[in-house]
């Protein structure tokens, strides 16, 4: 089915959700407050207590981001939107992540290095183009561990670089979009450094770089190069604690058939339609994180050139 096809069933299934899904609603007040009091007490935590918290509530946000770009947790998008946009990640707009990842979700092109944003995998011309150490670079992150340490370096470095260059070639719409996102950065340093005293570099080493990092597990086997486009996407079965912080997008073929069901249905919609599931993806399967440790933590999880250089249409 085209996207076209499918727009009337997602407008359908937004009519008929609730005005405020309290799960969601709450769970971002959870967030908030609690970014907002670890940061406040930060000095009294010790740093192995520090990290682990600040690691969750950095990824959490990202998993509550992605739910709000799916139009949750309410029918008023300017405040879903207003809810979204507090940058406490500093360096994604959250404009930007929402224009990116809808065109994610065109899921005829998924892998597709140049038309995915999302995806890890390269074309043939780029790859040799990259030079020995990037390929080198590049390679370590087939690996999880290489992904956890390098990625949030990688990804974020690549991601500020090709957005600068895009603003300085004139690109008005980055340019309001970042404005507006710095805007709300100085707000967030400002209470950082005035209200908590808390050092901005050793916020992006003790929050920042390990939420990334955290993130990261999520989106590394998720997606998977296949001729078929319902091929290209995995489930992770048996996550119950970071299906919490991923906010279940670890059952991600469901999320990507029913891109608009709610964080919280996922399970339910999952448990009743396994079967049909796992056919449909072709039995794309890990038995949770531990399984994805176990197999790719230094193994590679594949090659990083496009197996087919650029992302077939489905037939």
């Amino acid at each position: 089915m085209s996207i076209i096809e499918s727009l009337p069933q997602t407008r359908t299934r937004t009519a008929l959700r609730a005005a405020v899904e309290w799960p969601t609603l709450s769970l971002s007040i959870a967030i908030y407050g609690g970014w907002g009091l670890l940061t406040f007490f930060h000095a009294s935590l010790p740093v192995f207590v520090l990290i682990p918290l600040g690691a969750w509530i950095i990824a959490w946000q990202g998993s509550l981001q992605h739910e709000i770009i799916h139009g949750h947790p309410t029918r008023w998008r300017v405040f879903n939107r207003v809810l979204g946009s507090i940058p406490l990640s500093l360096w994604l707009p959250f404009q930007r992540y929402r224009m990116l990842h809808l065109c994610h979700h065109r899921d005829e092109r998924l892998t597709d290095p140049l038309d995915d944003p999302e995806s890890y995998y390269w074309t043939e011309a780029d790859w040799t183009r990259l030079g020995s150490v990037g390929r080198w670079l590049v390679k370590a992150q087939t690996r999880l561990v290489g992904r956890l340490v390098i990625g949030p370096f990688w990804s974020v470095g690549r991601f500020l670089a090709s957005e600068a260059k895009a603003m300085l070639a004139g690109d008005r719409l980055l340019i309001r979009i970042w404005a507006h996102h710095l805007a709300g950065c100085v707000g967030i340093l400002l209470w950082l450094v005035l209200v908590c005293d808390f050092d901005p570099l050793a916020y992006v080493l003790l929050f920042l770089y390990p939420g990334t990092a955290l993130q990261m597990v999520r989106s590394f086997a998720e997606h998977k190069a296949e001729s078929e486009v319902s091929r290209r996407t995995a489930i992770v079965e048996n996550s119950p604690v970071l299906g919490l912080l991923f906010l279940n997008n670890n059952l991600h073929a469901v999320h990507h058939t029913h891109p608009t069901l709610p964080w919280y249905r996922l399970p339910d919609h999952y448990r009743a339609n396994r079967a049909a599931v796992l056919e449909g993806n072709g039995g794309l399967l890990y038995r949770g994180y531990g399984d994805v440790f176990r197999r790719f933590l230094v193994r590679p999880h594949d090659q990083p050139e496009h197996p087919h250089g650029r992302a077939p249409l489905d037939q």
